[in-house]
């Protein structure tokens, strides 16, 4: 039995550690309840307008959620695959963080309406193109690739789901055939050229990385079509691109199919960007891509790689005359050597340049007298070799229209002229067109030249220029529509009177155009969008015209406006102006109808009386809503 002095002196002891442990907890806890205090001092609660908006955009958010599932219920069940097909993958692609599944089973049912879509469509473009009108001033449309698109909103979401209808697609173009081989531009390989199309779409849509992960497994191989978009790439990301096009030297180097048209094409990255030139005994093969076509600053090191890799490939030991079998054969390979030759003289150490040299003599003996003598056009040379293309093409053009035997021949010639000034903004193009005699021909090259000019002065954001065109130019209400509206833009800040008076004038030109012609609702649509810039309350009133026009119009989608214009002239050759119209499209009206009054945004979707525009419209105010919040 414990004493009992001894167990007052422990439960004493005891009491006192319990008491000491209590207030170092109380101390340490202090801080954190004075810094909560503190935390709850800096943020006010919210007031009643804060709570209220609040609630209302969650309720806005949760309507247009309604919107889309509902529209997508629909869609099931629309006549047109085109509009059955593009709904479901775009619903698809808004509600995918909220119902991964759902938006799965969307894509799959969209992806089987576009296969139906596109063959449709390729079925009737062969219609088209057997009763296509003659004459001299022709608009003409393309219907819209459906898979392509929902390939593209699939491989944003869910990149396995895009490869398996990237296979697809394959498979039923193809029908199971291998169709892939080597060109005078590269590789060819429709599966490349599928993989590239929906990478450059995500490109274009600012998704570098879900791009790249999409053209990877591609990008070993070298063709016009993967060279370009790495150099797409580079424009925005200059490392990424170059890694991998060094990756594309290596590969090509060490490839024993590449040949001299190989080198030709790995010559665009560097020095004639989105050009690529190609060569055979038969002649020259070019081909283009929108994009900067000024040669890229690159380091040392890349530069040398390329020319270390090229001539690895052009060193190759020669076939015997009728045993070389490559897309470029010996007078391809002597061609190519020839226009590099000054990049080696230029970059490359003396002893790869001497050997090049070497080569090109060795290849002189197993090619035409016409190869050896042949000089290529000045653009050839262009980024490879000095040119002064801009200073002889008018002269040589000159001279050739002095020569020329027959009216049809100069009239092409003056057309020529006429077009390249104006692609520089040139009035004077006017002038050349003003010669040409065949007065049909002359009617419709001076519209087309219009256009031209028109196009220029926009590019340029010359306000005078576009005032002075709507003012003389040769154009068509809805060309009117186009120059005036995009000229608002330009003056919307710096002359409001002006721009609004610009907006009343667009709005009048769309009431000249036929209610039966598919840009009248189209023209409305650009005419609100600027009405939009300068006097927002009184939108609403030119928006009525648009679905009055939509309803009347079965062949109005609400999208893929396109200005399309082509001179065909009596010697065959034709001339073409062909630009996409965003602004004729409703999706970007009613994003921004959205932000202003979503619920007369809604309301003004619900009378549009065709699946299609309806659809657009729809999506377009449920994105506006819901897309917010990631913002």
């Amino acid at each position: 039995m414990t004493p009992r002095p001894f167990l007052i002196l422990a439960i004493v002891f005891t009491f006192s550690l319990t008491v000491a442990a209590q207030t170092k907890d109380a101390s340490a806890s202090a801080p954190k309840s004075a810094a909560t205090t503190n935390s709850a001092e800096k943020t006010p609660p919210k007031s009643p307008r804060e709570l209220e908006a609040e609630r209302l955009l969650k309720e806005k958010r949760a309507n247009a959620q309604s919107l889309l599932i509902n529209l997508a219920a629909d869609a099931r069940s629309f006549n047109d695959a085109t509009t059955r097909a593009r709904t479901l993958a775009r619903v698809a692609n808004v509600i995918w963080d909220a119902d991964r599944e759902r938006a799965r089973t969307m894509f799959r049912l969209a992806w089987d309406a576009a296969e139906i879509a596109d063959k449709q469509a390729f079925e009737a473009s062969r219609t088209q193109t057997a009763q296509t009108r003659s004459g001299p001033g022709l608009g003409y449309s393309t219907w819209p690739e459906v898979r392509r698109e929902v390939m593209r909103l699939a491989a944003r979401r869910d990149r396995a789901l895009a490869e398996e209808f990237l296979a697809r697609k394959i498979e039923r173009d193809s029908g199971g055939a291998k169709l892939s081989h080597a060109s005078e531009l590269g590789v060819f390989d429709p599966m490349i050229i599928q993989r590239i199309d929906v990478a450059r779409q995500l490109l274009e849509a600012d998704e570098l990385e879900r791009a790249l992960q999409f053209a990877d497994p591609v990008l070993g191989v070298v063709s016009q079509w993967t060279v370009d978009f790495l150099s797409s790439v580079r424009e925005r990301d200059a490392a990424a691109a170059d890694t991998r096009y060094a990756a594309m030297l290596a590969s090509a180097a060490a490839n024993p199919e590449s040949d001299a048209n190989t080198a030709s094409v790995l010559t665009s990255y560097l020095f004639t960007p989105h050009v690529y030139i190609g060569y055979s005994k038969e002649g020259t093969h070019t081909n283009s891509y929108r994009g900067n076509f000024s040669p890229p600053e690159v380091s040392p090191e890349l530069r040398l790689a390329y020319l270390r890799s090229v001539a690895a490939i052009l060193l190759r030991p020669l076939a015997p005359p009728g045993e070389e079998h490559s897309t470029a054969g010996h007078d391809g390979h002597y061609l190519v050597i020839k226009r590099l030759m000054p990049l080696f003289q230029q970059y490359a150490p003396p002893e790869l340049t001497a050997a090049l040299k070497a080569q090109l003599e060795n290849l002189a003996s197993l090619t035409a007298k016409a190869t050896r003598d042949r000089d290529d056009d000045d653009w050839v040379k262009t980024g490879i070799r000095p040119t002064n293309m801009d200073e002889t093409y008018e002269q040589s053009m000159r001279d050739r229209l002095d020569h020329a035997k027959t009216s049809t021949e100069r009239d092409s010639l003056n057309i020529d002229l006429a077009t390249w000034f104006a692609s520089k903004g040139d009035l004077r193009a006017r002038d050349f067109i003003d010669d040409v005699a065949d007065p049909e021909t002359r009617t419709y090259a001076r519209t087309l030249i219009d256009i031209r000019l028109g196009e220029r002065a926009i590019a340029k954001k010359d306000a005078d220029k576009i005032l002075e065109l709507i003012r003389t130019g040769e154009f068509s209400s809805v060309y009117k529509v186009w120059l005036s509206t995009q000229a608002v833009k330009l003056l919307a800040k710096s002359d409001s009177e002006k721009a609004a008076s610009l907006v009343e004038s667009a709005i009048a030109e769309a009431r000249r155009i036929s209610a039966s012609d598919i840009d009248a609702p189209r023209a409305f649509v650009a005419a609100a969008n600027a009405m939009l810039i300068v006097n927002r309350s009184a939108v609403w009133e030119t928006m009525n015209e648009v679905v009055k026009g939509a309803n009347s119009n079965e062949n109005f989608t609400g999208e893929d406006a396109e200005l399309s214009f082509r001179l065909v002239m009596k010697s065959g050759r034709s001339h073409v102006s062909r630009n996409a119209m965003p602004d004729f499209d409703l999706e970007g009206i009613f994003r921004n109808l959205a932000d202003y009054d979503y619920d007369k945004a809604v309301q003004l979707a619900r009378g549009l009386n065709r699946d299609a525009p309806r659809s657009v419209a729809t999506i377009a105010i449920a994105r506006a809503v819901l897309e917010s919040k990631k913002k």
